[in-house]
């Protein structure tokens, strides 16, 4: 029997994967990708000029889109992250769930991913139910005042290290915040060692000369930020 709640859902989900929202570049992830391109250099750093000149650019994105931190930050993205269904070894199953969670740019309206989503999943006859309402929040602007003070500690400690907005692909409680009218933007100047990436593994760590240098360089932008003109 073809009709299979499971194999419906497993068509859906991967529907789901194989689409790609439209690129939306906004001011800071511009920034990010026309200061990366000359730190990557070759194929890829020309990619990212190019993007940032043409965001529709299928050649750039052919080189950009398959690297998992590019991708994010170029579109919004939808993942299956649990599945459930079936009820006995031996028996058709009735039903099947599973959890999609996307992760929308700012700015990206929430009604419009989840009408993308209902008609990815409709030609299987799977539905789609929004668990929880989405809370957007307006992307603080690129304040000169801040990126300069940020750029002046940075060359002070680590003269010669460039300084590259960049847009994180999780999710932050600065959204209070922000919806309050208040902008906020995240800098620890703490550095990470690119080859023993540990986030939110049960050893994460840092190292503690890292950790004593990122609280000097907190010190000092406060105090560059807070100084009197």
């Amino acid at each position: 029997m073809r009709e299979n709640a499971i194999a419906d859902l497993s068509a859906a989900l991967l529907a789901v994967r194989d689409f790609d929202f439209p690129v939306m570049l906004n001011e800071v992830t511009e920034e990010f990708f026309e200061r990366s391109a000359d730190l990557v250099g070759g194929e890829t750093g020309e990619a990212m000029r190019r993007i940032v000149a043409d965001p529709r650019d299928p050649e750039a994105l052919a080189v950009l889109s398959p690297q998992a931190s590019y991708h994010a930050r170029l579109r919004t993205t939808c993942v299956a992250t649990l599945i459930e269904g079936g009820h006995a070894e031996n028996a058709l199953p009735q039903l099947a769930e599973a959890n999609v969670n996307c992760r929308l740019l700012p700015g990206h309206d929430p009604d419009e991913v989840e009408e993308t989503l209902h008609r990815l999943a409709s030609p299987f006859g799977v539905e789609v139910e929004r668990r929880r309402e989405a809370t957007p929040s307006p992307p603080s602007p690129m304040t000169g005042d801040v990126l300069d003070a940020i750029e002046r500690v940075t060359e002070e400690m680590w003269p010669g290290v460039p300084v590259l907005p960049v847009m994180t692909t999780g999710a932050t409680d600065g959204l209070y915040l922000r919806n309050a009218g208040i902008p906020v933007y995240g800098v620890s100047g703490i550095f990470g060692d690119m080859d023993d990436v540990r986030a939110h593994g049960r050893d994460e760590r840092i190292r503690i000369d890292h950790f004593h240098e990122g609280q000097e360089f907190l010190y000092r932008l406060v105090k560059a930020l807070s100084a009197a003109d």
